[in-house]
């Protein structure tokens, strides 16, 4: 076989269809699509400056951040792939304030699709790894224009889930709800290659994700996590970690599928009214159903994260995953926080980032 033997993208979807005799192959088919955008995408990325990609595209979005050239480009190739084929009643994006409608020559199909098409664009001018991220779950009225509303479902109704990564290597990170699987790209064949079946992330780490630049206006539970792990052997968790921070959430998605360890980007009080900064529907999501499937855990500090009912598209969450044991520390630190801890300072544990009183 021209890929010495290991299953394509396209063998692994109809082995996965096979065994699910009433399947029609309409997910099939809209994976297939998201897969070819995500190709798209990587030649834009791999080309940088060569191509005119980089630098600001004069606008911000819906969130109010600067769009980098790459996020137009990125927005407009994920709706031009998966608009025509029928697979989609509607779609959502980071980069668009409503539902996009699909344009009336298009049928509607029975599934819809949230999707981030350009994870950690404030990286691209540096040429760090950046990379896409998707959700599908099932349209409640297949075959109509969908509605706002029919988007906010919990990610326990998510039937698929993924990201590509545009690295030294260019990867597809896949879950259909049996387990996690990574697809390496494979340059001269143009074709997905299956390269790490069945990812699992190790019950415990030593090593944790979180921008410490925002230590100021973490919770007393936050603060007290990171600073047992920095006080190293001699403090209460009695061992060395190590803290990594990339700011782009594909990339630590990806080393923490890959070696284990734990992400934070906690609820804080810089924005009062933000209950944090990822979005829910095409970035906690799908991420969370991604790392449950490869034996983790997702949680928005508190909670299971994918058991929390959407309010609104663009819906602001903390968001801590990553190796199970410490994602439950974490929650058990919350619960043993006072009620009012989080507004009186005089409460918050003292440590290394904690507040003068």
């Amino acid at each position: 076989m021209p890929t010495g033997g290991k299953t394509t993208l396209t063998q692994f979807l109809i082995e996965e269809r096979r065994r699910a005799p009433e399947a029609t192959g309409d997910l099939n088919a809209l994976i297939t699509d998201v897969s070819l955008a995500c190709k798209a995408i990587s030649r834009k990325v791999a080309y940088g400056e060569l191509g005119g990609m980089l630098g600001s595209a004069g606008a911000s979005n819906v969130q109010g951040e600067e769009q980098k050239a790459l996020d137009v480009i990125s927005n407009s190739i994920f709706l031009r792939a998966n608009e025509w084929g029928g697979h989609v009643a509607a779609m959502v994006s980071e980069e668009l304030e409503q539902v996009y409608t699909l344009p009336s020559q298009y049928p509607r199909g029975k599934y819809l699709l949230m999707f981030d098409p350009l994870d950690g664009s404030s990286n691209i001018d540096v040429n760090v790894a950046v990379g896409s991220i998707f959700s599908i779950t099932r349209a409640p009225s297949p075959g109509e224009d969908a509605q706002a509303a029919d988007f906010l479902q919990p990610g326990t109704r998510q039937v698929c889930a993924g990201y590509a990564i545009y690295g030294p290597s260019t990867m597809l990170v896949l879950t259909l709800g049996k387990g996690t699987h990574a697809f390496t790209l494979e340059p001269m064949l143009g074709e997905w290659v299956l390269s790490h079946p069945n990812l699992r992330i190790p019950e415990s780490t030593r090593e944790f994700a979180i921008n410490a630049s925002n230590s100021r206006f973490w919770e007393p539970a936050v603060k007290r996590y990171v600073d047992e792990c920095l006080a190293g052997q001699t403090g209460p968790r009695g061992t060395d970690f190590n803290m990594r921070w990339i700011a782009s959430l594909v990339a630590e998605t990806h080393r923490i599928l890959m070696r284990g360890g734990v992400f934070l980007y906690p609820r804080d009080n810089k924005d009062p009214a933000k209950a944090g900064r990822l979005r829910l529907l095409y970035e906690a999501n799908p991420i969370s159903m991604l790392v449950e499937q490869a034996g983790g855990r997702a949680s928005d500090g508190r909670r299971r994260l994918m058991e929390i009912e959407p309010e609104s598209l663009h819906q602001r969450i903390g968001f801590v995953f990553g190796s199970a044991d410490e994602v439950a520390r974490i929650e058990r630190y919350h619960g043993e926080d006072p009620p009012d801890a989080y507004a009186s300072p005089l409460f918050a544990r003292r440590g290394l980032f904690a507040q003068a009183g």
